[in-house]
C-alpha cells in the first residue's frame, strides 16, 4: 500500500475531529496571554521563510514584530532559521551587494537577534540574475563578520550551542522531475548528482548516534502542503520514509506563502509550514479543516523552543500575536494544540 493509500483525507478528518476533541478538554493556554519567556524556559529560536522580496515593505512588519516579540516577552534567541527564498529577484552585487546591509543585518539586527542565522536555499535562490544567488549567500557566509551561516548547499548542527538538546539537519530541496529532468529553467534546481549525493548524505547522517532527544530536518519546499504547490513527489518518494523510519520530531519549509501544521495519523513527523515572511500571499487549496490542524493565508513567523522533555513551536502572525502553537514530546506525543 502507497504512502498516499494509507494517509487518506479520511483520516486527516479523523484526526481533525481528535484536534478539536483536544481543544475542548480545556486547560490549554489563551493565544497570545501568556509570557513564554523568562527563567526557567528552553532555548528558543525563530524561524521566517521567503522574505528577501524586492518590495520589502511585508517583510519589515514582519521583522519589526520579530524584534517587538522578542522584547516584550524577555527571552534571548539562540538561533535565527531563514527557511529559503532569501532573495528574490536581482542580487547583481553577489556576496557584496546592498540588499545584504537592508535587507538582512538590519532587518533582523544583532543587537536583538545575536545569533546564528542558519539559511537554505530556496528555488528563487537558484536563479541567475545576473549571477548564481546561491553562490553569494555561500561566499556571503564564509567572508566572515555576519551572522549568516550557510557552510554548504546541505549541513546539521546541534542547537542549542551549549548543552544542545536538537540535531537539526538542513537540506536543499530544489530538486529535478522524479524522472531525473530538470526543471524547467536549469539554473532553478540541484543537478541530479548532487541530488543523489546529498540523498546519500542524509541517509548517513540520520544513521549517526545521536546524543540530543530532539531531531528536526528542514527544506525550503513542504513535503506535504495545503497551498498551491501541493505534496512534492519527489520529497515524499525520497525524504518522507527516513522522517519516518528515524522517527523525526518535526519537519520545517516554507515556499508556500502561509503558516501551516499538518499531522498524519501514526506519523511520528509534524510537518510545519512557515512561509510568510515578506512575498505576496498564497491562497489555500485543501482547508485546514480536511488537512490540519492549521492552515492560514497570513504574514508571520515561527517560534520554537525547546527543552529536555519538549518541543514547542507557535506561530505569530505579522502583529506579534499568537495565531497556534503546538507541543511535541521527546517521545512523539503531540498535545497543547491551540
Amino acid at each position: 500500500m502507497g504512502f498516499d493509500e494509507t494517509y487518506s483525507r479520511r483520516r486527516f478528518l479523523r484526526q481533525s475531529f481528535a484536534f478539536s476533541a483536544l481543544a475542548g478538554l480545556g486547560g490549554l493556554p489563551a493565544l497570545g496571554a501568556a509570557k513564554h519567556g523568562g527563567p526557567g524556559g528552553g532555548s528558543r529560536l525563530l524561524m521566517v521563510g521567503d522574505w528577501g522580496y524586492e518590495d520589502f515593505e511585508a517583510q519589515s512588519r514582519v521583522a519589526k514584530s520579530m524584534q517587538a516579540y522578542v522584547r516584550e516577552q524577555r527571552f534571548k534567541t539562540e538561533g535565527l532559521l531563514m527557511l529559503g527564498d532569501n532573495w528574490y529577484g536581482p542580487l547583481p552585487g553577489g556576496a557584496k551587494d546592498v540588499r545584504w546591509k537592508t535587507q538582512f543585518e538590519e532587518m533582523y539586527p544583532s543587537s536583538v537577534f545575536d545569533c546564528p542565522a542558519y539559511a537554505i536555499p530556496g528555488n528563487h535562490d537558484y536563479q541567475t540574475m545576473p549571477m548564481s544567488k546561491v553562490a553569494a549567500e555561500l561566499e556571503y557566509a564564509k567572508a566572515g563578520g555576519t551572522r549568516w551561516t550557510m557552510p554548504s548547499l546541505w549541513y546539521s548542527f546541534e542547537f542549542p550551542v551549549k548543552k544542545p538538546l536538537m540535531t537539526v539537519i538542513a537540506l536543499d530541496s530544489n530538486m529535478p522531475h522524479a524522472d531525473g529532468r530538470p526543471k524547467k529553467g536549469a539554473d532553478f534546481t540541484l543537478t541530479p548528482e548532487q541530488q543523489a549525493e546529498q540523498l546519500v548524505w542524509l541517509e548517513a547522517e540520520l544513521e549517526k548516534p545521536r546524543s540530543t532527544p530532539f531531531l528536526v530536518v528542514m527544506g525550503h519546499h513542504p513535503i506535504f502542503s495545503n497551498g498551491p504547490h501541493g505534496d512534492h513527489k519527489v520529497l515524499v518518494r525520497d525524504w518522507e520514509p527516513l522522517l519516518r523510519k528515524h522517527k523525526a520530531h518535526m519537519y520545517l519549509a516554507g515556499h508556500d506563502h502561509d503558516m501551516q501544521h499538518l499531522e498524519f495519523e501514526g506519523h511520528p513527523t509534524s510537518f510545519v509550514l512557515s512561509g510568510g515572511g515578506g512575498a505576496d500571499l498564497y491562497p489555500l487549496v485543501i482547508d485546514e479543516a480536511q488537512r490540519g490542524p492549521y492552515a492560514q493565508r497570513v504574514y508571520g513567523f515561527s517560534d520554537l523552543e525547546v527543552t529536555p522533555e519538549t518541543l514547542t513551536l507557535r506561530h505569530l502572525d505579522e502583529k506579534g500575536r499568537v495565531i497556534h502553537s503546538f507541543t511535541k514530546k521527546v517521545d512523539g506525543t503531540v498535545t497543547n494544540i491551540a
